[in-house]
């Protein structure tokens, strides 16, 4: 063994840390485990370097998308659908379309358009218009200018402005007006209403309950009933054989027809004829292929009767007949344990749906009872629509204060994040929690907005394979792993992005989503990304003599470009941490000399250049006995 020169060395020493990352005790109560990290993930027991990310294309996404469908037709085409608060979209072949239905097409329909001179903004008159705030709307065939503003810029996409009537709204127009004016005539087809890009409760005019406080008076602080929470608009996407049905949250199941690919099937969207108008969520069957509602309507087509635990389905190998009879397996279901339901996923020869509350299993038996249905588990909900997946037969869904699986029982899964976790959600914004599969690494992601935030911006993944938990604040709302792409495809929403969008659209707000193809290189869209991970305290030796650390050998496999080593050490757990270092480990480093002394020893491994990466090993270091008082 090498020697320093007046020192006796004693034989190196391996600074043990176990896999995972536990934040359920103190810094020294998790002696031996790391206790931090962001983009850092576990295999074969070692931390390293998440893979990196690139744009799949430079167009952007209006809205925050929350739901997505990737999937191949028969003849080897590859699609990836799109949900957000905004608009749907569909991208093949490097290019996306916008396929979000319409509610609205009427000629004539605009009687007058209002301007004011030097301004921009044009008040559109249509009678009962049905428009919100954020809607979309196309306008056609303008008669002709009005107050200088030519019909070329009244014509085109617009994102409504304002809503001051029933009969009104604002647009931006492309140019500004020279007079305060009205006129002309036009055509309006307008898409169906938009949502929120996030969860919020409300709390004025119109959202809390009637009476339950003051004329006036904000609602703001109040909780409960008094407040309501308005949910972030979300979709629900499966195949129909080639095709695509689509629904929104709380509204109707919509047909998307692919036969002819992205250009010719935008004419072909329509709402699906005899389906229930108001449901929470759709899924379609396995192999008995039926559409299912939950959350729906006992009277179809009339909204007010959507019960939050009611189950409809349709006719087998039917989108349009939902009404029972003697001939078909068309049929319904009310579940008992909960509130509503709040998600349910495909799994090995049946359905999971999960309550707020509960977990009930839907089985296909055939006529004349079409589905069986059998309670699960009780206290063991989940906590929204996107909050449960499936591997291979074992799901997995985050609950309202700890994590589940089922593998043929309910089991609550031990978690060394837990209280991390949900002490840091946003409980407002639970519904909007996005589950994810990994399963090129064994991993199941949950991204979370954190307490402090309306926006998704934290993870915790649970590792199935190695049952390891990591955490981290990449912001991702829907993902879909790798399968008809090499790659996972993710989304990022950004509200306060102004980017292009994919086409012109007039008085465009902000708010918009990039989808990222994962684990493609290790850097962030061609910028650094940064790493980390730390460990708690460890005690040298038995902790009750100070020790004097004179260098430490690093232990990287895959390194490429430097890795930063941060040795922290401190002479009692309650005391102020020293920090030393960080040392810059490059490839060719075959020890690093160091004077440290401390009774406990805490490691930091980082690196934030470009094409970095590296898999940690097992540190060890050279140190001594250096008496049982602080210096």
């Amino acid at each position: 063994m090498e020697q320093i020169t007046g020192y006796h060395s004693m034989p190196l020493t391996k600074l043990q840390i176990a896999p995972g990352i536990d934040k359920q005790n103190t810094e020294y109560g998790a002696e031996g485990r790391w206790v931090d990290g962001d983009n850092v993930r576990f295999r074969y027991g070692q931390p390293e370097k998440i893979g990196g990310w690139t744009k799949v294309t430079s167009d952007a996404l209006l809205g925050a998308t929350r739901a997505v469908l990737t999937y191949s037709d028969l003849k080897g085409v590859n699609y990836a659908v799109y949900g957000t608060n905004k608009k749907v979209y569909a991208y093949s072949d490097n290019a996306y379309a916008d396929i979000t239905p319409t509610r609205a097409t009427g000629t004539g329909n605009i009687t007058q358009f209002e301007t004011t001179d030097e301004s921009t903004t044009v008040i559109v008159t249509d009678a009962d218009h049905g428009a919100l705030i954020g809607d979309f709307v196309t306008i056609a065939s303008v008669s002709g200018a009005v107050g200088g503003i030519s019909a070329a810029n009244l014509q085109g996409e617009f994102e409504i402005q304002t809503v001051p009537s029933a009969n009104t709204y604002t647009i931006v127009a492309g140019g500004a007006a020279t007079s305060s004016t009205t006129g002309a005539t036009a055509n309006a087809t307008y898409q169906i209403n938009t949502g929120q890009p996030t969860s919020i409760y409300g709390y004025g005019w119109g959202a809390g309950t009637w009476s339950s406080s003051t004329w006036d008076t904000s609602r703001e602080g109040l909780t409960g009933a008094e407040g309501v929470l308005l949910q972030s608009a979300k979709w629900t996407l499966d195949n129909w054989g080639e095709d695509v049905l689509a629904q929104k949250f709380d509204g109707s199941i919509y047909y998307w027809d692919t036969s002819g690919g992205l250009s010719s099937n935008l004419a072909s969207r329509t709402n699906v004829s005899g389906a229930p108008t108001k449901s929470r969520f759709m899924l379609v069957s396995g192999d008995d292929r039926h559409v299912i509602c939950f959350g729906t309507e006992t009277t179809i087509g009339t909204t007010t009767t959507q019960d939050n635990m009611f189950i409809r389905w349709s006719d087998q190998e039917s989108t349009s007949t939902w009404t029972p009879t003697a001939t078909n397996t068309a049929g319904s279901q009310r579940l008992t344990d909960g509130n509503q339901i709040n998600t349910a996923v495909r799994s090995r020869g049946a359905i999971l749906i999960y309550t707020d509350t509960a977990l009930y299993q839907m089985q296909f038996i055939g006529p004349p009872f079409t589905f069986g249905f059998k309670q699960l588990g009780s206290n063991c909900g989940a906590v929204g629509i996107n909050s449960a997946v499936d591997v291979s037969g074992i799901s997995y869904w985050m609950g309202n204060d700890s994590f589940f699986m089922f593998d043929g029982a309910v089991k609550k899964i031990p978690c060394s994040v837990q209280d991390y976790v949900f002490d840091d959600i946003n409980n407002n914004a639970l519904g909007d929690v996005f589950c994810a599969v990994n399963s090129d690494f064994n991993e199941v992601i949950w991204f979370y907005p954190s307490s402090n935030s309306t926006q998704i911006d934290r993870h915790v993944t649970y590792n199935y394979a190695e049952n390891l938990w990591y955490i981290g604040t990449l912001s991702r709302s829907s993902w879909a792993d790798r399968g008809v792409y090499p790659n996972p495809y993710a989304a990022e929403f950004d509200a306060s992005d102004t980017t292009t969008t994919i086409s012109t659209i007039n008085g465009v707000k902000e708010g918009r989503t990039f989808i990222y193809a994962h684990e493609e290189g290790v850097n962030d869209d061609g910028s650094a990304m940064n790493c980390h991970i730390e460990s708690g305290d460890i005690d040298i030796a038995d902790g009750d003599n100070f020790m004097s650390i004179s260098r430490f050998i690093p232990d990287f496999k895959n390194q490429v470009g430097n890795v930063d080593i941060t040795v922290k050490s401190r002479p009692y757990p309650a005391t102020t941490q020293t920090s030393h270092g960080p040392f810059a480990i490059a490839t060719s480093t075959t020890k690093q000399d160091t004077r440290i002394r401390g009774r406990q020893l805490a490691l930091r491994v980082s690196s934030d250049a470009i094409d970095d990466k590296w898999r940690y090993g097992t540190l060890r270091f050279d140190g001594k006995p250096d008496g049982m008082r602080g210096g």
